[in-house]
């Protein structure tokens, strides 16, 4: 889908727009998100980043999912200007841009363009946990860059957390709190009151803020112990930062219930290299007890690993 195409969606008569899911934690979905919530939530963020007529959007998404589709409703509602090119990990930028949407795969093209940091006030990272060592070079070259947390159910992001901070913000009208699982519970301030119950479980701080710490159907009870896959990637690639792609998952284990395994896109002897540094560095509790090695790994249109 193109921005006309959205564009045409937009005026077409009809008090909502189809959307789909991602597909990551499950199979994709059609859902329809009503206009008025969608107005709503272009209006938080451009609350939040302060963002008024004349402001510039910059998206470099595919129209067919929310992300792109947000960055051109915020444009309206603030009287912006909304550039649209293709999809792709290569873009230009030659003008003042107040707020670019990316998704991790595409920080590469800014990492070659570090002139960009004096020309763009915002970025917003969605669709995939970004790697540290790109967060660290961001952040080095003077960008301003937040990750974002939400779901196409809540109209894109409900919160975000500046690169360098592990603290998640809630966007105006949006109110946090935990279930009995630990996981987060969304209540959106809309046309109506809204209540999403997520399977992400967090440190909750406040009614605005959380730390996320990972899924809940995702954790590993390793004697007892609960081992956060999403965490201990993080800490895998902060102290041994591999050059390839991999996730954590769960093997049966007759006496702890279960063991780490890590599935990797990589060779044996990348793995044997891997293995070397994190029997340095981590806690034995933690060390993944298997590696697998895999040709590829499946991905959602937007580069996030579908776990198996």
């Amino acid at each position: 889908m193109t921005a006309e195409e959205f564009e045409r969606q937009w005026i077409d008569g009809n008090d909502f727009i189809i959307a789909h899911t991602s597909g990551s934690t499950g199979k994709p979905k059609e859902i329809r998100l009503k206009k008025a919530d969608m107005r709503a939530s272009a209006c938080a963020t451009n609350a939040f980043f302060g963002l008024g007529d004349g402001a510039v959007f910059f998206c470099p998404l595919d129209f067919a999912y929310i992300a792109a589709k947000m960055m051109a409703v915020r444009a309206r509602e603030c009287g912006g200007t909304l550039i649209a090119v293709a999809p792709c990990n290569d873009f230009d930028i030659q003008q003042r841009v107040d707020l670019l949407a990316i998704v991790p795969s595409q920080a590469k093209c800014l990492l070659k363009h570090p002139e960009w940091a004096s020309r763009i006030g915002h970025i917003i990272i969605g669709g995939a946990p970004l790697a540290q060592t790109t967060a660290d070079a961001l952040m080095d070259a003077g960008f301003h860059c937040w990750q974002t947390y939400g779901m196409t159910e809540t109209c894109s992001h409900v919160a975000l957390r500046p690169l360098g901070s592990d603290i998640y913000r809630g966007l105006p009208g949006i109110r946090f709190s935990t279930d009995t699982r630990g996981c987060l519970v969304i209540v959106v301030e809309r046309t109506e009151p809204q209540r999403f119950v997520t399977n992400d479980t967090v440190e909750l701080l406040t009614d605005s803020t959380f730390r996320w710490l990972g899924r809940y159907d995702n954790v590993i009870n390793s004697g007892g112990i609960k081992i956060f896959p999403e965490e201990l990637e993080e800490e895998i690639r902060r102290v041994a930062a591999p050059d390839f792609d991999f996730y954590i998952a769960a093997d049966p284990h007759p006496e702890w219930g279960q063991a780490v395994r890590l599935v990797a896109e990589a060779g044996e002897e990348k793995l044997d290299r891997l293995r070397a540094k994190l029997e340095a560095t981590l806690d034995h509790k933690r060390l993944p007890k298997r590696y697998v090695s895999v040709d590829s790994l499946p991905r959602t249109y937007n580069n996030k690993l579908i776990r198996k």
